[in-house]
């Protein structure tokens, strides 16, 4: 016989233990960490936010993300790839995202790179999905997260090569995270 409570009573929510109990942390967990993403202009996103991040903690970028939407015409790359010394200084007094003058030069060089392998590829998209096994997502139930795969390692080498700065395979293997190139929620994560 069901009573009242057990009605109402919900499935328990398991997660990754990386976001803690940080709501911002938690809200990109449940809903972008390990989602996959085709859109070209989310992957700038990402890999602005992503190169900004190196050294640093993704919650620091987290934090300062409607920053950098703002700072950055809202991810639009033909507007980034444009940028000049002006906007430059203009992102160096911007207390909403990471002063760092190596990191948003290389955020408009890569854009400026981004923009090139679109041209070559078609989409961004594509171009990260040619380094893909039969093009298409990795779902990981190994229950353990690498720091980097062979493949973080060929993408951020042909990158390397291309000119893109502060995407090491680290950095690389975080943006596939971030866009579900990979999927590596733990097996029994709500959200897997």
């Amino acid at each position: 016989m069901q009573t009242a409570n057990s009605k109402l009573q919900t499935p328990e929510i398991k997660r990754c233990s990386w976001p803690g109990n940080d709501e911002l942390y938690l809200k990109y967990h449940d809903n972008e960490w390990g989602k996959e993403v085709h859109d070209d202009k989310k992957l700038f996103e990402f890999l602005v936010l992503e190169s900004a991040q190196a050294g640093l903690s993704w919650i620091t970028i987290l934090r300062r993300r409607e920053g950098y939407r703002k700072a950055y015409a809202d991810f639009d790359v033909e507007k980034v790839a444009a940028f000049d010394d002006e906007d430059v200084e203009r992102l160096l007094n911007n207390v909403g995202i990471i002063r760092n003058r190596l990191k948003v030069l290389s955020s408009i060089n890569n854009a400026k790179l981004f923009i090139e392998v679109q041209k070559e590829f078609g989409s961004f998209d594509k171009y990260l999905y040619s380094f893909m096994p039969e093009g298409k997502p990795i779902n990981n139930f190994s229950g353990s997260t690498p720091a980097s795969t062979p493949i973080s390692d060929a993408i951020s080498k042909d990158m390397k090569k291309r000119g893109f700065k502060f995407f090491g395979t680290t950095i690389c293997y975080a943006h596939m995270q971030a866009t579900g190139m990979v999927n590596d929620h733990l097996p029994d994560c709500s959200f897997k």
